[in-house]
């Protein structure tokens, strides 16, 4: 009965031998517990759970309320296995029964709960960027573009270039789009939108302005926050293009002179145009021996490095810290993060590389892998250099050294109550602290 109404049953007798173990779980039957028999109970768990073991015990025949206690258990098969525990003691014998629930069902739930809140928090930072690169191509560019609400069919967004073309420099927005055009221009208007809704390719159309001003309008439909929305864009005939505005010239010199490399290429990944801070990256002089290149003659591990954050930037519309490395003309070689964005480029598109160097991978001093990873990305980066095993061992001493550390500053460097923060007997504890260097301790020293 035991048995079947808890995950696990453990026997014990008045010294804490193991003495029996009933196991009601299918995936627990899978762990061998039944080898803990014979041996003490609080030797069949972690260093650090053995405290909570001892307390268990101790309290399982007092009149104190019997508190659920959560240890660890030692898998001979892969990570620990959690168990909640509880203690009461078997009639007169003085021996006790414990029983436990299997928490590895509960872990793994929280573990995809932060995982979906991360990606979230991911895809909202991935959007908020998004937008913040549109409307800055949106305010900067020289044509006028105006984005209308098609159930309304006023004006929900102008740029400064469609208001000083429209609207004499005043604001457009708010305003219905038919009285910004002249009254013999409505059926051509009416015309091209309902092209537009029916999802057809709209031509170019002649229309006027309200002040009898010719303009060539083309439209599409877009969806967004399930509200359609047209953008049209407007050009006057014959004119020459409207000179780059003061703002968007600083921007050029700012991209210019800035020490990221920066690239424009085609569809096809060939290089429209590059800052100097590239040219250095590629070990070359001059625009004009990079301009027509393939951008993954000199990016990327190989292809597919490119390919995949090409791919990436299709699907996503940008992309952030992809990390590869530069090969430069004569040999360098160079660690770097991309952060790329589709933009239009009138019926085309091209694609922007920011390119950052983060410099040569350190070594520390007496080993032979790079740097401990701080970050999921530095993580990531060492994939494929350092062995797994490598990998997690060393990563593992990073997280309990910065968890120790953390604790004894919220604590004030309260070294016994930073030890029941952590879960850890002072004994285990102090040998942390000296394995890491920190609370100042020297051999003699347990207080």
């Amino acid at each position: 009965m035991i048995a079947a109404t808890n995950d696990l049953a453990v026997v014990l007798d008045e010294a804490g031998l193991v003495e029996d173990v009933a196991v009601g779980s299918r995936d627990l039957a899978r762990e061998d517990c039944a080898r803990w028999i014979g041996r003490p109970f609080v030797e069949t768990v972690t260093v650090e759970s053995r405290e909570k073991i001892e307390a268990l015990l101790r309290n399982a025949g007092s009149d104190k309320d019997q508190h659920w206690r959560q240890v660890n258990h030692p898998s001979p098969g892969g990570p620990d296995l959690p168990i909640l525990y509880a203690a009461v003691p078997v009639g007169a014998s003085g021996r006790i029964l414990a029983v436990g629930r299997d928490l590895r069902g509960m872990a793994a739930m929280q573990r995809k709960l932060v995982d979906a809140q991360a990606a979230m928090e991911r895809e909202y930072a991935r959007l908020r960027n998004a937008e913040t690169r549109y409307r800055l191509l949106f305010q900067i560019a020289s044509e006028a573009v105006l984005v209308v609400d098609a159930g309304t069919r006023r004006v929900s967004e102008a740029n400064p270039a469609s208001a000083e073309l429209v609207g004499g420099g005043r604001p457009v927005s708010g305003r219905p789009l038919a009285q910004l055009f002249a009254p013999e221009s409505a059926a051509g208007l009416d015309e091209m939108l309902a092209s537009a809704r029916s999802g057809a390719r709209t031509e170019e159309h002649r229309l006027h302005l309200a002040d009898a001003r010719p303009v060539n309008v083309t439209a599409s439909l877009f969806r967004q926050d399930r509200v359609s929305h047209f953008l049209l864009r407007l050009e006057q005939p014959g004119a020459a293009r409207a000179p780059a505005s003061p703002a968007s010239k600083r921007v050029i010199r700012v991209v210019e002179q800035m020490p990221d490399a920066f690239v424009v290429t085609d569809t096809d990944r060939r290089i429209l145009t590059a800052n100097t801070a590239f040219l250095d990256l590629v070990q070359l002089a001059t625009e004009e021996q990079v301009r027509g290149e393939p951008l993954d003659r000199w990016l990327g591990r190989s292809s597919v490095d490119c390919n995949v954050l090409v791919a990436s930037v299709r699907e996503n519309g940008a992309v952030q810290r992809f990390g590869t490395l530069v090969q430069g003309e004569y040999g360098l070689t160079e660690d770097v993060e991309v952060s790329a964005v589709i933009a239009p480029d009138g019926d085309d598109q091209v694609y922007g590389f920011s390119i950052r160097s983060i410099g040569p991978r350190q070594l520390p001093a007496g080993t032979g892998m790079p740097e401990l990873p701080h970050s999921m990305a530095q993580m990531r980066d060492l994939v494929g250099r350092v062995s797994l095993k490598e990998l997690v061992r060393e990563t593992t001493d990073v997280i309990e050294k910065l968890c120790i550390e953390a604790a004894l500053d919220l604590t004030g460097d309260n070294r016994a109550s930073a030890a029941e923060m952590l879960g850890l007997s002072r004994q285990s504890f102090y040998a942390k602290l000296r394995r890491y260097g920190l609370g100042g301790l020297d051999d003699e020293d347990e207080g």
